[in-house]
């Protein structure tokens, strides 16, 4: 939140771009924050994926902007932990993420961001084979081990996506 605040104040000062360009980030930002005064965000909360989110927290939060969601674990709907493979497992956290981008009224197709954590790097092949059958086309992304996360699991796949 503070590096937004810090962006917004520099855009509103017109700091972050050369002559003109500062303005028109100006106007978005304050166009952004215009709406975000008129409660514009949608919280996505209480569908079938409820359990997958790994602590209390919308599952999404959808903007007119974008659909920003939550870290998702690999769970199947009934919420057990899917036992396996890594490539089991990552094809339940996008089954979890294409309900939650559905709910939203968006669909992989439309993500533009993917953040994967994993907690050995050793599993980062299997894992993209398997995400190269869910995302088609080429999204910014970033894959990072961690020491743990929630649950015990060894995936958690969070995205952007366009609404």
């Amino acid at each position: 939140m503070v590096a937004f605040k810090y962006i917004t104040s520099q855009a509103r000062e017109g700091k972050i771009l050369p002559s003109g360009r500062s303005n028109v980030v100006k106007n978005h930002v304050q166009t952004f924050c215009h709406q975000a005064n008129q409660s514009f965000l949608s919280f996505l909360t209480g569908h079938n994926t409820d359990h997958n989110t790994p602590a209390k927290s919308s599952h999404a939060v959808q903007t007119p902007f974008g659909v920003f969601v939550s870290g998702q674990l690999p769970a199947d709907f009934e919420g057990n932990l899917v036992q396996g493979t890594i490539r089991e497992k990552t094809e339940a956290v996008f089954k979890n993420l294409q309900e939650v981008l559905i709910t939203a009224n968006s669909s992989l197709d439309k993500i533009v961001k993917v953040q994967v954590f994993l907690t050995d790097m050793k599993d980062f092949a299997e894992m993209n084979e398997e995400y190269e059958k869910w995302i088609t086309h080429k999204p910014a992304r970033s894959c990072v081990a961690v020491k743990e996360l929630p649950k015990g699991v060894n995936i958690e796949i969070e995205c952007i996506a366009l609404p």
